[in-house]
């Protein structure tokens, strides 16, 4: 069963900017990332599901219910974490938090208390004095706080330490283990990497490709950089049937997939370096470099 539907999604600001022709589904339970860098059109997309905008063609489906046309359903719902948060400033964070919870009709507390605790975060202070990660926070619990089986969350980490960082990553493995269905946009590939089901790669507001996280780590690519006693032993061994990168002194980097035996089974082999290909890596494949992200 497919939570969240995309057909044909398109916005076009001019300018090669906006989304165009966009296909998605997310599976009920699935954790789906949304990766790319900013101005991609990922924020354009999250904007659609919530109907805060309205698409040129095609359209959008959360558990069936048409996210123009149900929109007010669907808000009150859907738990969403925005990329830029629009905050009563002169409120504190507990009555912004509060005044978010009535909106929602949330009578049991609870629950925000604990992600307020989780998140090692003080409501009490204005929120116009507090800091970008602070303000995060509060997006955290709002989002949260009525326990809702869907959340879209648009770079939810922004503005995070590292600490509540993994802390967030931690809420959304144990969120997947109690079958939410999570969309979650990032330009972060650990965070990706480590919570994901399938990630979608969104260039220039184009679908360019949907990866299967589990189908990547099994096929990643891993570079070895062995080191040798002798250069000679180096040079020798960069003339087998591996596909060497670079050689540098007694020093050979090497590329393998898959099963490393061959590898390793007669080398005199003074130490053994692994780098494994990452997300980012797959990233800049579809992206062709550096000059575009």
């Amino acid at each position: 069963m497919n939570v969240i539907e995309i057909k044909q999604l398109t916005k076009d600001y001019g300018n090669r900017k906006g989304v165009f022709d966009l296909n998605l589904s997310v599976k009920k339970g699935e954790v789906f990332g949304f990766l790319g860098p900013n101005g991609a059109g990922k924020t354009t997309t999250i904007r659609h599901l919530m109907s805060f905008i309205h698409p040129d063609q095609g359209e959008c489906f959360i558990n069936a219910l048409d996210c123009r046309k149900q929109a007010d359903i669907i808000q009150k719902s859907v738990g969403y974490l925005p990329g830029e948060i629009a905050f009563m400033d002169d409120m504190s964070g507990l009555q912004f938090i509060k005044f978010i919870a009535d909106l929602k009709h949330i009578k049991d507390f609870s629950l925000a208390e604990a992600l307020i605790h989780r998140f090692d975060l003080d409501p009490s202070g204005k929120i116009k004095k507090m800091s970008k990660g602070m303000k995060q926070k509060i997006g955290i619990v709002c989002a949260f706080m009525h326990n809702p089986d869907v959340l879209i969350l648009d770079e939810p980490t922004s503005g995070l330490d590292p600490l509540m960082q993994n802390e967030f990553l931690e809420l959304i493995l144990s969120e997947k283990e109690k079958g939410k269905t999570i969309f979650m946009s990032s330009h972060n590939f650990e965070e990706i990497e480590r919570t994901c089901d399938r990630t979608a790669i969104i260039k220039e507001g184009y679908l360019v490709a949907v990866e299967d996280m589990n189908i990547l780590s099994q096929t990643k690519r891993k570079s070895f950089i062995i080191t040798f006693s002798k250069e000679e032993t180096a040079l020798q061994f960069s003339k087998e049937d591996f596909e060497v990168q670079k050689i540098r002194g007694n020093k050979v980097t090497v590329s393998v997939k898959g099963n490393i035996k061959s590898l390793i089974s007669s080398l005199d082999i003074k130490d053994l370096d692994v780098k494994t290909q990452t997300l980012e890596e797959l990233f800049m494949h579809y992206y062709g470099g550096g000059e575009n992200v």
